[in-house]
Order: C-alpha cells, then structure tokens, then sequence
C-alpha cells in the first residue's frame, strides 16, 4: 500500500513537473518575459504549451492592470504607455502575424501559392503598414476610454480570452507550413481536458471581473475566429502561425472595442 502511494505521488509529481515545463516554453514563445525555455522538453510538452496559453493572457493582463493602476489618468500619453508596454510584454509577436497576413492576403490575389511566398517575405509593405497603423490607433483609443472610465478589470481578461483561440485552429485545421513552429505544437485529443479545465478557469475569471459583459466578449470572440477561419480555409486550406498571431491581434483589438461599447 505504501508503495502504492508512493508511487502515485511520484506520477503526480512528474505530471505537474511536465506541465510546468509546458508552461515556461509557453512563456518563451509568447512573452519576452524573462523565463529560461526548459531543457529538455519531450513533444508532448511542447503540444501541451499550447494549452497554456490562456495562463500567459493572464500573466499579460496582470502586468497591464498594474501599469494602468500605476499610470492612473485616462489621457492620450497613459494609453499610449500602456499600449507599448503592452507590446513590449509579446515582442510584437502577432503584430508580425498580423502585418504578414495583410500583406498576403492583398498582394496573394487569391492564389494560395502566391500568398505563401509573400507570407513568407520578411519585408513590410504598405498595406501591412497601413493595418498595423489601424490597428494600434484602435487599440490606444480603446484603452484611452477605459483607462478614462476605470474599467482596468478588461486589460486583464482581453489577453486571456484572445489567447483560447489558437486552441481551435490547432483542433480543426491542417497546419501548413512545412518544418515550421506550429508542426511541434499540434495538440493531441488525450490533453484536451487540460484545456476546458483552463478554459473554465479563464471563463470563471472573466465573469467575476466584468460580470455579463463576459457574455459580449464571447460573441465578439467566436465572430473574430469564425471569420478567421473562413478565411484561411479559403485561402490556404489550412493555416500557419502568422494567421495564429494575426487572429490573436484581430481578436484583442476587437475585444477592447467591445469592451468599451459595452461599459
């Protein structure tokens, strides 16, 4: 019996130790946060990141919530701080997403191999600019109005809710990209669990900070991924981690718009 129970602790304790190297290499992926990427890490562990994700929209949203707290106004130059601050916490990881996929998407007319090929130009053309401008000027209006209106509670939920999506692209569509990133994080049916165990701790947070404004941000959400996916499946049959950070990007700057027209 007793070595029954130890070994059951030893399990348990190897499972929680694996999950947490999950989670740090989420970390790294995500975040410029100052977290080691453990070594080794076996391919079931960097499947499992991926359902971590939703914990570094936290980790995200808390740093956020404490620099507005800290910044106190709602003018123009503290929504821009928390703005860069914001982007400085990811890297600019999806902005890069997004700015790829805006110029794939124009400059691909329609051709899945020719929106590849650009997807895969690290050079920026104009229309990337001009979305990425769109975007930011969106995203600091939004955080102006609710920095004006106290409503800090949203800059924590926006980067846990935005960060469920890739999730479901991991489930429900081909990753294209040959060699790439996204090939090593394909999620397994059996660690599922693990995900609506986090997702209903995400939902359970996000309804005691905002209440039923949850409810709007959940619509807004399945919209954004919905057309996402449409998309993508349109074009490419598939999807690459460029779409995966422009969905994230499209997803924050739609949430903190809903968010305000929802105060």
């Amino acid at each position: 019996m007793a070595i029954s129970c130890l070994v059951t602790r030893r399990k348990i304790s190897l499972s929680i130790s694996a999950w947490f190297r999950s989670l740090r290499a989420a970390f790294v992926l995500m975040t410029t946060l100052p977290v080691v990427y453990p070594e080794p890490v076996s391919e079931q562990e960097k499947r499992r990141s991926v359902y971590c994700y939703p914990l570094v929209g936290l980790t995200i949203g808390g740093l956020l919530w404490a620099t507005a707290s800290l910044l106190g106004s709602g003018s123009l130059l503290s929504a821009s701080l928390l703005l860069l601050v914001w982007i400085a916490l990811t890297g600019g990881i999806h902005l890069d997403g997004l700015a790829d996929c805006a110029d794939a998407w124009m400059a691909g007319l329609g051709d899945r191999e020719k929106t590849l090929k650009v997807l895969k130009d690290p050079l920026c053309g104009a229309v990337s600019v001009v979305t990425l401008i769109a975007v930011l000027l969106v995203k600091v209006s939004a955080l102006e109005l609710l920095l004006q209106q106290k409503a800090l509670a949203a800059v924590i939920a926006i980067p846990m809710l935005a960060r469920l999506s890739p999730q479901i692209m991991f489930w429900h569509l081909p990753y294209i990209r040959e060699g790439g990133l996204g090939q090593s994080l394909k999620t397994h049916e059996s660690d599922r669990p693990f995900f609506w165990g986090v997702a209903g701790f995400v939902l359970v947070l996000s309804f005691s900070l905002l209440g039923m404004q949850t409810l709007w941000l959940l619509l807004i959400s399945t919209v954004v991924i919905a057309c996402v996916v449409k998309a993508t499946l349109h074009r490419l049959d598939g999807f690459t981690g460029d779409v995966l950070g422009a969905q994230i990007e499209l997803l924050e700057c739609a949430l903190c718009v809903i968010a305000v027209l929802t105060l």
